[in-house]
């Protein structure tokens, strides 16, 4: 704990540490996720298109909110509203995943996990995948760092 303005401030001792993700673990993500792909047709991205960028990908750090280095980031729901609605009252399958990482995390005190995926045409960026692991860092106050792919 550390003292700030007559009081004291609690910080967390819990860490990720972000490693690059696996393109291939991801297919359904492009081809079959209804709410993506109004973004692959407005930029006509192919698969092999984005399996050519993806390797010059990097890691980016994503403060919590929808924008990522000033491009607007859909479907990264940010907000602890979007967070009840998309995650804590999802599915129990889809919640599971996310509950399995938290207590992991709680135990352990740290975590290794593949980065999210970002994927940025011009001045728009789509979450591609990882909301849960954003999440987790975000609820833990962490800043999480995301694949970030240019295309």
């Amino acid at each position: 704990m550390e003292e700030k303005s007559g009081g004291m401030l609690s910080s967390s001792a819990h860490t990720i540490h972000w490693i690059r993700p696996e393109l291939a673990e991801e297919e359904w993500e492009f081809f079959r996720h209804p709410d993506k792909q109004p973004f692959y047709r407005r930029h006509g991205i192919e698969w092999e298109q984005l399996a050519a960028g993806f390797e010059a990908g990097a890691l980016a750090p994503y403060p919590r909110g929808n924008s990522l280095m000033g491009i607007t980031v859909t479907l990264s729901y940010d907000s602890y509203d979007d967070y009840a609605r998309y995650l804590a009252k999802a599915k129990r399958g889809y919640r599971r995943n996310y509950s399995r990482m938290e207590e992991e995390l709680q135990r352990m005190g740290t975590l290794t996990l593949k980065a999210p995926i970002v994927l940025q045409c011009g001045e728009e960026g789509l979450l591609f995948s990882g909301y849960r692991r954003l999440c987790l860092a975000w609820n833990y106050g962490m800043t999480p760092f995301v694949w970030l792919v240019t295309l």
